[in-house]
Formats: structure tokens, C-alpha cells, sequence
């Protein structure tokens, strides 16, 4: 896995892939697999139909290929299976325990982000410590229908202006990776793009290899 102990965010973070809330975890180990082929070393549990007993056992499922990948495996919410080490990090959002107090209680390294959608809320995570955030929706996307997109120039001037490493998130393709490039943004999350992919490993490739070059 990776150090735990190093203030810096991870290069492996500059692609995170977000599973997209099905709760079919047999189709996410499916997608985890062939993107870990495709370069992707980073992962984001958001299961929020899944029990923390199913998220936990999901996390024992998936931690072998990750931690053979040298990679990254985040959860959403469950601060709790950061606390015990069964997940790397905690994704935190507006309703969920407030980063400080996290950041505060854990017992041992652990990577804390946080969902941003505005300069309020990237300055809050900044504030409470947190290792990374990621901002949308920056591009119009399926999972947010209707929701107001800040686009590419206000998420760049947004990003700047940033106090953490911060993750463009929402509509993110490999062909609107030029925009994320010439930002000052550490890299991208992504749902659609890899978990409705018909070719996962394909695509894994394209958005590493412009991310990181």
C-alpha cells in the first residue's frame, strides 16, 4: 500500500475512480479489476445501500488487488472502517461527521476528502485538515441532473485559490482531460466515465496517461 505517513497526497490519487451507488459489488470488483489493468490505483466506495457490515466485506474483497497495486482504497461516510483500517481514507460530504472531528479522532494515518461544490466548502476542508477534496459538478453530468455546473474557467479560478489538493469531479471524460491539464487541479474523479465503460481497461488507460503526463 501506499505511505501513510507522508503529508503529500499520493500520485496514485490523481485518478480516483467512484463506484456509482448499485450496490451490485460483484460488478465492482468486476471494474476495480479492469481498471487497476488500465493504470487506476485509486478508489472510492460510495455504497450508501450497503450495510457496514457489506461495505466492510466489500473493502476485504477488493484490498488484495488494490494493496498489490500499491493503490488506495477510500470509503464514503464510514469513518468507522478508516478508524478500524479496513479502508485507507473516509470521503466526507456535507452530511456526514465534520472532517475536523475525523481528522481529530483518528488513531492511526489515514487519508480524509472531502466533497466540495463551492470556495466555502473547499476552504472548510482546508481549514479541518483534510488531505484532499474533490469539486463538482464542473461539467454537466447523469448523476447530478439539473444540478448548477460551475465550469471549466470558475473551477480553475475555485482551484487556485485552494488551500488542498483538489480533484475536479462531474462529467470528467478523457476528452475534457486538456481543461483538468492546464488547471492547477491535482487530478480527476470519475464515476461514469469507468463504472458505464464498455471498455473499463481502455479507458482506465486514457485517463491515466493524460492525467500524469
Amino acid at each position: 500500500m501506499y505511505d501513510i505517513n507522508t503529508p503529500k497526497l499520493p500520485d496514485a490519487m490523481r485518478v480516483l475512480a467512484v463506484s456509482d451507488g448499485r450496490g451490485d459489488v460483484d460488478r465492482i470488483e468486476a471494474v476495480v479489476e479492469r481498471a487497476i489493468d488500465g493504470g487506476v490505483r485509486a478508489f472510492q466506495l460510495r455504497e450508501p445501500s450497503l450495510t457496514a457490515l457489506a461495505l466492510a466485506r466489500l473493502c476485504e474483497r477488493l484490498r488484495p488487488s488494490i494493496a498489490a497495486a500499491s493503490g488506495i482504497l477510500l470509503v464514503n461516510d464510514r469513518a468507522d472502517l478508516a478508524f478500524a483500517g479496513i479502508a485507507d481514507g473516509v470521503h466526507l460530504g456535507r452530511r456526514s461527521l465534520p472532517p475536523a472531528i475525523v481528522r481529530e479522532r483518528l488513531r492511526r494515518p489515514a487519508l480524509v476528502g472531502f466533497s466540495a461544490h463551492d470556495a466555502e466548502e473547499l476552504g472548510r476542508a482546508g481549514a479541518a485538515g483534510c488531505d484532499y477534496a474533490t469539486l463538482s459538478p464542473v461539467y454537466a453530468t447523469s448523476c447530478k441532473p439539473g444540478a448548477d455546473v460551475l465550469g471549466p474557467v470558475f473551477a480553475s479560478e475555485l482551484t487556485v485559490r485552494a488551500r488542498l489538493p483538489v480533484l475536479w469531479l462531474g462529467g470528467i471524460a478523457p476528452g475534457r482531460l486538456e481543461d483538468v491539464r492546464a488547471s492547477a487541479a491535482f487530478g480527476v474523479a470519475v464515476r461514469s466515465a469507468l463504472f458505464e465503460a464498455d471498455d473499463v481497461e481502455g479507458v482506465a488507460r486514457r485517463l491515466t496517461a493524460l492525467v500524469r503526463c
